[in-house]
């Protein structure tokens, strides 16, 4: 806003008749400029405003009847009543998440565990390869490496998505999604197992490349959708015996929905006008995303497949006693929503304290409120999961002590190396969990105890992760 009325500066005063005035023509320039006076916190901010514009204090005397321009901020400061606007509807929570929708993407997180009962008389139990039985060391190793890839192809979508170029966003995961699904199946195919086994995987690794590209564009009702088969499949298996053409027939249905639901969403992306192109997400900032990937699938499958490769490294050890590791993996999958919901909540909450501390020591402690707050309810609805699960799930034995101790850890470390990950705090968070999953592996790998090395390996990550999050996150410039 420029201050037109105000008189150009006389050049020298002349013996000129002094121009007429109204009895105090500070009230049109208060009239003028009364948003700017209502917004100032102090005189001076008025002031500064008037000596941009180019009010001298001889303007001042002459036009305003005030030895200067600070007496003329202080008058106008005065006369106008202070009216601070508050933030725009738009700024007042800008992460602000839809619960129904991370509810939504929980259920889709979970369901694919499904395909894995209709998928169960593929394997050979009868034959093992590498400690495992037969096709189940493929899917394994086929599983990780399509969790590292599709972990780094999304993190690349969505820093396109961020820049908001949905094209280029699409061309990415049109061209990365075949190859990761490519590479995990060839690994599974060279592996080796039996040739239904192996179709299994094959059809893993398709189905996780379309997921990926739904989910990344926002598309989980369709995802939904294509679930469905394997959903409804499930539940006939728990009451009919379904032939195995059937469950093969259902499998493939899940298969074709999602593969036809992703290439429709990519066309339909590809065709939008091009966005305004940038430089796109940095490279080693994606790779470390694919690493972090990688140990995450590690932790989650040694505390699954754990006491099956303890039991084949050591067969003349006693068989561990770990039925309840199918309701503390559900439990973990099914919480991946609300654990989501809470990534949201978190940034929700520390934006408000952006504005609302006075000090970066007061900032620095609603933060860690707030991440301790997020973290245990958290825990507590992970733990309230599987104790609902483990009473729920066919001859289930109760969950020990020992074993939710193990699951609430590595619950934490996941959620907080999430969390990191969040605000770009990438290639730390990654180290930390790589070197969790390597010990574990390598532990394991040496016949060690799987509940003691899982209680080591993630209590470890979280006494790191935990930390690190406290004070990363207690900087103001880490949530610009």
């Amino acid at each position: 806003m420029r201050l037109r009325t105000l008189p150009r500066r006389r050049q020298k005063p002349s013996d000129q008749p002094h121009p007429e005035i109204s009895p105090d023509p500070l009230d049109e320039l208060a009239e003028r400029l009364a948003e700017l006076c209502a917004d100032a916190v102090h005189p001076y901010e008025i002031a500064a405003f008037l000596e941009s514009d180019g009010l001298t204090d001889e303007q001042a005397a002459l036009v305003y009847g005030r030895p200067d321009s600070f007496t003329l901020a202080e008058d106008l400061f005065a006369k106008v009543a202070r009216r601070y606007p508050g933030p725009s509807p738009s700024s007042v929570d800008p992460w602000r998440a839809d619960p129904w929708r991370c509810l939504l993407r929980g259920l889709v997180f979970a369901l694919p565990g499904l395909g894995y009962l209709l998928g169960a008389d593929l394997f050979n139990t009868h034959r093992t390869r590498f400690g495992l039985p037969s096709g189940m060391a493929a899917l394994a190793a086929a599983t990780l490496l399509s969790w590292a890839f599709n972990q780094a192809l999304a993190h690349r979508a969505y820093g396109w998505l961020s820049l908001g170029d949905r094209r280029s966003a699409a061309r990415a995961l049109a061209l990365g999604a075949p190859v990761g699904a490519a590479l995990a199946a060839g690994t599974g195919w060279v592996l080796g197992g039996p040739l239904a086994a192996l179709l299994f995987t094959i059809g893993q690794s398709c189905y996780l490349g379309a997921a990926t590209a739904l989910l990344v564009l926002g598309q989980e009702k369709l995802l939904l959708a294509a679930l469905a088969p394997s959903a409804v499949g499930a539940a006939l298996v728990l009451a009919v015996q379904l032939p195995a053409w059937a469950k093969a027939a259902i499998l493939l249905a899940t298969l074709i929905g999602a593969l036809g639901l992703a290439g429709w969403q990519l066309y339909r992306c590809l065709t939008q006008p091009a966005g305004t192109r940038g430089t796109g997400p940095l490279w080693h900032v994606t790779g470390a995303a694919g690493l972090f990937g990688l140990a995450v699938g590690t932790l989650t499958m040694i505390a699954g497949l754990g006491p099956t490769l303890h039991h084949a490294v050591r067969p003349a050890a006693p068989a561990l006693t770990h039925d309840s590791t199918g309701p503390c993996l559900a439990a973990l999958t099914l919480s991946l929503g609300l654990a989501e919901w809470l990534l949201y909540r978190y940034r929700s909450l520390a934006t408000a304290a952006l504005r609302t501390s006075l000090s970066p020591a007061a900032f620095r402690r609603r933060t860690a409120l707030v991440l301790a707050g997020c973290l245990l309810a958290y825990l507590a609805f992970v733990t309230a999961l599987a104790l609902g699960a483990g009473a729920l799930w066919p001859h289930a034995p109760q969950i020990g002590t020992s074993q939710l101790t193990d699951l609430l850890l590595l619950a934490a470390s996941l959620w907080t190396a999430l969390l990191l990950q969040a605000l770009s705090v990438a290639w730390r968070t990654a180290g930390l969990c790589l070197l969790a999953a390597g010990y574990e592996v390598i532990a394991v790998l040496t016949g060690g105890d799987p509940r003691q090395l899982q209680l080591y390996g993630c209590g470890a990550a979280a006494v790191l992760l935990i930390p690190l999050a406290v004070v990363v996150l207690g900087r103001t410039t880490r949530h610009r």
